[in-house]
């Protein structure tokens, strides 16, 4: 298949395949809680109830910031899932982000403002570790497109150890799990002050939930790059574990405060990230 079908089967398919892994994330939260859980479409009813609501939005800018948070994250998995340059992923991801920050101060509301004070330090927090891992990617394949990094001849896991262990705690950053999960999460206790979502309802929640599930997907094709070299059935079982692996932690950790996470995502990027591409560059 060319690149268009693949970036087409992403903009299709992504919200399905990720709403799909949100419910199958709830359920086996429920289960490590001792709960039965809801079913496995539970996040597709949300969203859809969302939608139905009345429209209604604090202030005239924030639905257009969500949008444009929607459109970017969509972007960077087109350009990813195409084969583009990693580089622009990790660029429109970024401004994806800002986005949403920018949607959470507009209106005045103090837990909003505060929820997106907290998002711009996550940033801080995972914004180093993905600008070395695309160094990480030129340096070991010898360019930043997907396409070359997927047809490199073997595992890129081998020469980027450090990046795929300083990988997972970026993916519990970003899908906003405990203990990063420092501006908002999906948890029920947090329903009525959700700090960067707080002032959001309706149909801007539920593409603020339709955004995450295409950055869900997204990240997730970022890990199979890293073990795309052994072949896709093996690819897929560690995409598998990776994610599992953030529904453990999620569960067995409480939220850390900010401090504690920058102190956590820089040592692991310096350790791990910046070390690792050292011995590369001399290896």
């Amino acid at each position: 298949m060319n690149s268009m079908t693949f970036g087409l089967g992403y903009l299709i398919l992504a919200p399905f395949v990720g709403g799909l892994l949100a419910g199958l994330d709830r359920i086996l939260t429920a289960r490590l809680q001792g709960r039965i859980g809801p079913p496995l479409r539970q996040p597709f009813f949300d969203v859809l109830k969302l939608w139905s609501k009345t429209f209604a939005q604090v202030t005239a800018n924030q639905e257009l910031f969500v949008v444009l948070h929607l459109v970017f994250a969509v972007v960077a998995g087109t350009v990813f899932f195409m084969g583009g340059d990693f580089l622009l992923v990790v660029f429109a991801l970024t401004i994806s982000s800002i986005f949403l920050v920018l949607a959470a101060y507009a209106p005045d509301s103090p837990y909003s403002k505060v929820g997106a004070d907290r998002e711009l330090i996550q940033m801080m927090a995972y914004e180093p570790f993905l600008i070395l891992l695309a160094l990480g990617f030129y340096r070991a394949a010898g360019s930043f497109k997907v396409d070359a990094l997927l047809a490199y001849p073997q595992p890129l896991v081998l020469l980027l150890p450090g990046m795929a262990l300083a990988f997972l705690p970026v993916l519990v950053l970003k899908m906003r799990k405990s203990p990063f999960d420092l501006s908002s999460c999906h948890h029920a206790h947090q329903e009525i002050v959700k700090g960067i979502s707080t002032e959001l309802s309706g149909r801007t929640l539920a593409m603020l939930e339709i955004a995450h599930w295409y950055e869900t997907v997204l990240l997730l094709g970022v890990a199979y790059v890293l073990f795309a070299g052994w072949g896709v059935a093996i690819a897929l079982l560690a995409e598998t574990i990776y994610y599992l692996l953030v529904i453990w932690i999620d569960n067995s950790n409480a939220r850390l405060t900010w401090r504690y996470i920058l102190v956590y995502a820089w040592v692991g990027t310096a350790l791990l990230g910046a070390g690792n591409l050292l011995i590369l560059y001399y290896l």
